[in-house]
């Protein structure tokens, strides 16, 4: 057991946005609430920051998360490491405080995440009615198959294109994100997932983000990972999939050359996530031109060969 501060965010920073075809400021903030309503994804370890959080306790986390929000910023990015719009997780007198001081402080844009099972007419007017709003889903897949036996996210892709023609029909938007490689897959079947899953969620989503999986805390990814029958992705994979999917398409290579998150051989992925995160904010396909390493050979390799390696990863 460890001490939690019930009055603190999990983690707030600043950084960079692309909101309306250019670069904004932007604050991201991770509230800590009771937790996802399902918390049963083999990816995700964010469970463990789950907290009994009161009303009171979520209000004080959020007034001081806006204590960094910098002069000028558009962009606001709330994550409850499960569902924004969840009342049993945000109740809806916080939601609603939060909605409208967003709108006092002049910000432009609002970035929330949730489940598709809890946006409804009457949640979506509640944000829309007070400002532009994106609605982010974590699709993972359009592969059902995928979702259900190699993410467990518990939700269908019909599921998806629902909560998705709700939100546009009331003038709103919506983020699909994607997974790179999720457990059980090679590196070329995740690559040609992410990729046809980009093509089918764009009908759908006015932003696609492809979020590169990496080895969190008590997951069965960890697990799997431990036991060396999982990698995370190649860098070069990431590569791939953007030069390959419709735009908009973003990326944030969190983790990126480290053991448990995205990398190459570990020289060259300094270089080439700072080209992915510029290509993010651009969408100028040129930064990922030119990029080469000695390591993108040994990759080519694992994609022709590691489908034969009876789920054993090669490199």
């Amino acid at each position: 057991m460890r001490e939690i501060d019930l009055t603190r965010p999990v983690s707030v920073w600043r950084s960079k946005d692309l909101f309306q075809g250019r670069e904004a400021e932007s604050l991201t903030i991770i509230l800590r609430t009771p937790g996802c309503s399902w918390a049963r994804c083999t990816m995700c370890g964010y469970p463990v920051e789950g907290a009994p959080a009161t009303e009171k306790d979520l209000l004080v986390q959020f007034g001081r998360a806006m204590e960094r929000l910098s002069p000028g910023a558009e962009v606001v990015k709330i994550y409850t490491s499960g569902s924004f719009l969840d009342p049993g997780e945000l109740p809806e007198v916080v939601r609603d405080h939060i909605l409208d001081s967003l709108k006092a402080m002049g910000v432009k844009k609002l970035v929330l995440e949730t489940r598709p099972e809890y946006i409804t007419p009457e949640r979506a007017k509640a944000c829309l009615s007070r400002l532009e709003t994106e609605f982010a889903l974590g699709l993972e897949t359009a592969n059902d198959l995928v979702r259900q036996k190699s993410v467990c996210k518990g939700f269908s892709f019909r599921d998806f294109v629902k909560a998705s023609e709700i939100v546009h029909n009331l003038g709103g938007r919506i983020k699909a994100y994607l997974l790179l490689k999720p457990p059980f897959l090679s590196e070329g079947e995740a690559i040609r997932d992410a990729v046809s899953s980009a093509r089918a969620a764009k009908p759908y989503a006015d932003m696609i983000s492809l979020n590169l999986c990496n080895v969190q805390k008590k997951t069965t990814v960890e697990r799997l990972w431990e036991r060396d029958e999982y990698r995370p992705p190649w860098l070069w994979s990431a590569v791939e999939v953007l030069r390959n999917s419709p735009g908009p398409i973003i990326c944030d290579p969190v983790g990126a050359g480290t053991r448990r998150g995205p990398h190459n051989c570990g020289e060259c992925d300094g270089a080439v996530a700072e080209a992915i995160r510029k290509f993010s904010l651009t969408q100028d396909p040129r930064d990922l031109v030119g990029l080469d390493h000695w390591c993108r050979a040994t990759w080519r390799k694992v994609v022709e060969l590691e489908e034969k390696s009876f789920g054993t990863p090669l490199v």
